[in-house]
């Protein structure tokens, strides 16, 4: 996570969120209150409802469908524009978790608070693909030092890694442990993918 983090106050006008945002290239702001409590986040998708509905007169039904944009539109502070209670995430979440929750609830960036709701950081979509940024050799030793050394210790089982892409050669007794090698390799952090070279006793590694 990003520990350095721009907030705003429920009290901060409409305008200071704006360039807020453009100053620091973010597109949502964690929203505080008291000593740094997280009630909220305010994001670009909470602001353009003021654009959105600046010059129109929605029907009857849109104002009945949309009460909350319609809301946020006549709003001028960021305690009247914010999405509340905030979705955040606990600092020690997994990677995988904190992707999971950004994907269901359609966010791009997550406040990270500690049991009593303060603000620790920031997780951003792009924080959680710098995993993929490891290098290879980094992967390779992870693979085999968690994953091949601990089922495999006699060690007939080999790692190779080209791209993020982990292959695992040699030969394996035990053909019932393959889903739990690849469950195991797919959770170190920065494999792009698992694929096999193995072969089973007595038959030579597949070419």
């Amino acid at each position: 996570m990003t520990h350095t983090v721009i907030a705003v106050g429920r009290e901060a006008p409409f305008k200071e969120i704006v360039a807020l945002m453009g100053q620091w290239k973010v597109s949502a702001l964690p929203v505080l209150a008291g000593e740094g409590r997280v009630i909220g986040v305010v994001s670009e998708a909470d602001l353009l409802p003021k654009e959105e509905f600046r010059d129109s007169d929605p029907s009857h039904f849109d104002e009945l469908r949309r009460l909350l944009d319609l809301a946020k539109a006549g709003g001028v502070t960021a305690g009247e524009v914010m999405s509340a209670p905030a979705v955040t995430v606990h600092p020690d979440a997994t990677l995988p978790q904190a992707a999971r929750i950004m994907a269901r609830r359609h966010v791009k960036r997550l406040p990270v608070t500690d049991v009593h709701g303060l603000l620790q950081g920031v997780v951003s979509r792009s924080d959680l693909l710098k995993v993929f940024l490891r290098t290879d050799g980094e992967l390779a030793e992870e693979v085999t030092r968690t994953v091949t050394a601990v089922l495999f210790p006699d060690g007939g089982v080999t790692v190779a890694v080209e791209s993020g892409v982990v292959t695992l050669g040699g030969t394996i007794r035990d053909k019932s442990l393959l889903p739990l090698v690849v469950r195991l390799t797919r959770a170190v952090e920065g494999v792009v993918d698992v694929r096999f070279d193995l072969a089973g006793p007595g038959q030579a590694p597949p070419r």
